[in-house]
């Protein structure tokens, strides 16, 4: 990455050339060696990181004039702090390859003239005349220490930089999901949702399940584009073709899960449920009970009154430790019934979003991603007052 960067962008190759210790890590800039006096007129060393804004996979661009602090407050020699730095606290956890730049602030300070910076060039040497002037005047130091930082960016599954994540300063969330496998099986409606969804969480593996081929009405309540020469083909191997150049770690196939196939889900660490028929979830939750892996199962059940469409979604969290409880809890529908709520099949695109949202937030709230001030472990969305009802997991089933 480092070598990549610094050879297709003018700027940063500017910065090492002139003797900058620079580093990249999560799609930030970083200039360690930035000396400053502190509030008792010691010297010390602080790092600057700026935000990189990818126009492609090698093509940088900056975020905007400001930039982030790993340090104190910098003070002039008069014993004050430097003005016009503007700013604030902040955190912004970097990866683990950079546990040694902890950012403490955020600093403003646009250029009179023309308020924005041309280049990461100016920005670095604007604001190290800033930081730095008052110690290099007066002990003689300088930031140019010739200490380039190639450093061991860590490995991600995406096939593009995941700049969202970076910018938004959640780095370390998103790290939480690094050792997930996760098993999607039925890439329906709310699977096909679910699985764009996936596909966009750093999780190490998504393996996904589904027998049936890809039809018009599929591409009715399914994500992204339709290509015609998908029609007939397996959904596998449609979402494969679809998703393969956006992530490594996917493994779709055209195989239906049942009590039978153990081992397809060994070392799988959650999984999600979108199937439609009681008696083939019933040995689904059954095999996943027995291997111990917490999962998700959800469900549809809409019908036409004089109104329009009226009906509920249904998410059901099966936890490691609880989830033989929620099975037994009649919650979920483990038969076929001829007048099951979900006989009619009726299914529209937003109410698969919806439902496949649902789900994966509360698989992120499992690994902390999201907050989580009670613990559910069911929720129905009613489609006719637009609300959501939850079943805390510390209410009696």
């Amino acid at each position: 990455m480092f070598q990549k960067l610094v050879s297709r962008n003018e700027d940063l190759d500017r910065l090492v050339k002139k003797g900058y210790a620079v580093a990249f890590d999560t799609n930030c800039l970083i200039v360690r060696d930035v000396p400053y006096l502190d509030e008792a007129g010691a010297g010390q060393m602080g790092a600057i990181v700026a935000k990189l804004v990818f126009v492609d996979q090698e093509v940088v661009k900056q975020d905007d004039h400001q930039i982030l602090f790993a340090g104190g407050i910098p003070f002039g020699l008069d014993g004050k702090p430097i003005p016009n730095l503007g700013g604030g606290p902040i955190t912004f956890p970097l990866s683990e390859a950079c546990t040694d730049v902890v950012v403490q602030r955020s600093f403003s300070n646009k250029p009179k003239d023309t308020g924005k910076f041309s280049d990461f060039y100016s920005k670095i040497e604007s604001y190290v005349q800033v930081i730095s002037g008052p110690a290099i005047t007066r002990d003689g130091v300088t930031a140019l220490t010739f200490r380039a930082v190639a450093g061991v960016v860590p490995h991600s599954v995406f096939k593009v930089n995941d700049t969202m994540t970076s910018r938004a300063g959640i780095a370390d969330l998103a790290s939480r999901f690094d050792d997930d496998v996760v098993a999607l099986i039925g890439l329906g409606g709310t699977g096909s949702y679910l699985l764009d969804l996936l596909v966009k969480t750093p999780v190490k593996e998504i393996r996904g399940y589904d027998h049936d081929g890809y039809y018009v009405h599929n591409a009715f309540r399914s994500p992204g584009r339709l290509a015609i020469e998908e029609l007939g083909k397996s959904k596998a191997m449609v979402y494969r073709d679809r998703y393969e150049n956006f992530r490594s770690g996917l493994a779709i196939q055209t195989k239906f899960i049942d009590a039978m196939c153990p081992e397809e889900l060994d070392g799988v660490t959650f999984a999600f449920v979108c199937v439609d028929k009681g008696a083939s979830r019933a040995g689904i939750i059954d095999l996943l009970l027995s291997k111990g892996i917490p999962f998700v199962d959800v469900g549809m059940g809409l019908k036409r009154g004089p109104n329009g469409l009226n009906g509920m979604l249904r998410t059901t969290y099966f936890s490691q430790g609880d989830g033989t409880r929620v099975r037994d809890s009649g919650l979920v529908e483990l038969v076929d019934r001829p007048d099951d709520i979900y006989h009619d099949n009726i299914q529209i695109s937003e109410l698969n979003a919806l439902n496949a949202c649902l789900a994966v937030l509360r698989f992120k709230q499992t690994r902390g991603f999201y907050a989580e001030e009670r613990s559910y472990s069911h929720f129905i969305f009613n489609v006719g007052d637009i609300a959501i009802c939850g079943l805390p997991d510390d209410r009696a089933i």
